[in-house]
């Protein structure tokens, strides 16, 4: 539709045409469905931020429906991209089903230690609150952690993290994610 905005009426309801997307033929609604919910949610952030050229190193942390998406959309892009979850349950399926580069268990000192400072991006699908520390250290210079997981409760963290990486905190919409 390019850049054209218009409605239409459709069942019972206005559509804007810039929401409504052709499913190609030969495509299940099944299989369409996670690209126009979590495959968008991750696109978003990587297309905003100018992180879609290939070789970036990326983080996804978290495994869920989001993370799966990061990963599979990451890779297309041509991104070297690690796993970061909180145990070996995932790790088959990381990197055999989804192709991930690589897996490393948050609480794994060593690895965390060896990944510092190397990563472009980390995507953080954690719906849960936890310590964004550990994963701000994991940030190359002006490296972005996204925040897509939905918390309720006030993010803290140490703020010297942020600035030794020159950091900044954004808000970005549509879909409300914030960028340190």
């Amino acid at each position: 539709m390019g850049n054209r905005v218009g409605y239409v009426w459709l069942k019972g309801q206005f559509l804007v045409f810039r929401f409504v997307v052709k499913i190609p033929e030969g495509m299940a609604v099944e299989q369409a469905a996670p690209l126009l919910c979590a495959g968008v949610t991750v696109y978003s952030p990587l297309s905003h931020f100018g992180l879609k050229q290939p070789g970036l190193r990326g983080g996804i942390l978290g495994l869920g429906g989001v993370g799966h998406m990061g990963v599979k959309i990451a890779k297309a892009m041509g991104h070297h991209v690690t796993v970061i979850s909180s145990s070996n349950k995932k790790r088959e399926e990381a990197l055999q089903d989804l192709g991930a580069d690589d897996y490393v268990i948050g609480s794994d000192q060593a690895k965390m230690s060896e990944l510092a400072d190397s990563l472009d991006y980390v995507i953080d699908t954690v719906p849960v609150h936890h310590a964004l520390e550990p994963y701000l250290s994991l940030l190359k210079l002006d490296g972005k952690l996204i925040l897509m997981g939905v918390i309720n409760n006030p993010l803290q963290f140490l703020t010297p993290l942020l600035m030794l990486g020159e950091s900044l905190i954004k808000k970005v919409n549509p879909f409300l994610m914030i960028v340190i």
